[in-house]
């Protein structure tokens, strides 16, 4: 399965990559080909230290979408409209959002959009035939990148999609100690994204520094 990454060179987008190229075939987009190259060069010699092959390589954010299967959207809410605007070639392909509205004020909040999540726009703004799903919301940028510690949270996945939900709680449980939890249909994106908030909230009154997501 080929897997790519648009934002693959943000903060997200370089963890999820150094957690999923030993695993999968990816493809790293950027804007600028040569920032994408070059984050996977960083990719492949942070792996390559740790005794780890892997399979990687760094394109634009349409070339991403375009040889990949599954894509996955690593960019801040404020980049989903004006980065969607330029892509094209979503249809019949499985999208991955861990996208979510929020902002820091004193505290984190979550701001949706009127359609009352990042994955609800997201599906607005993308082909009908994209089999879009919300995932990955509640790990944070540190967390991937922090490569001797093991993923142990739950993520839930929601979508219209069963047969891609499916397939991405595969991907999912094939990361690190992550696993996940069907969460329904994609009406459901919101309280998922708002999950981020409230785990960032909890982290900083409470003096915490690895918080996450845990079903049991």
């Amino acid at each position: 399965m080929k897997i790519g990454i648009v934002g693959g060179t943000g903060d997200i987008g370089e963890g999820m990559a150094m957690r999923l190229s030993p695993i999968f075939d990816l493809v790293v987009g950027s804007r600028e080909q040569d920032k994408a190259e070059e984050s996977c060069t960083i990719t492949r010699e942070t792996l390559k230290n740790r005794g780890q092959n892997c399979s990687l390589c760094g394109v634009t954010n349409q070339d991403a979408v375009d040889r990949a299967e599954v894509v996955i959207l690593a960019i801040p809410f404020r980049h989903v409209v004006p980065t969607l605007s330029t892509l094209h070639g979503f249809e019949d392909k499985i999208v991955i959002s861990p996208v979510n509205p929020m902002e820091k004020q004193d505290h984190f909040v979550f701001l949706p959009p009127p359609e009352g999540s990042a994955a609800l726009l997201i599906k607005k703004l993308l082909p009908k035939e994209t089999r879009l799903c919300c995932a990955f919301n509640t790990i944070a940028a540190n967390r991937w990148k922090a490569l001797d510690e093991d993923l142990a949270y739950s993520v839930p996945v929601c979508s219209d999609d069963e047969d891609a939900k499916q397939q991405v709680m595969e991907i999912v449980n094939r990361i690190s100690k992550l696993q996940a939890f069907n969460a329904g249909p994609l009406a459901v994106s919101p309280l998922i994204e708002s999950l981020t908030p409230l785990v960032l909230n909890i982290a900083r009154y409470n003096k915490m520094r690895d918080v996450g997501i845990l079903f049991r």
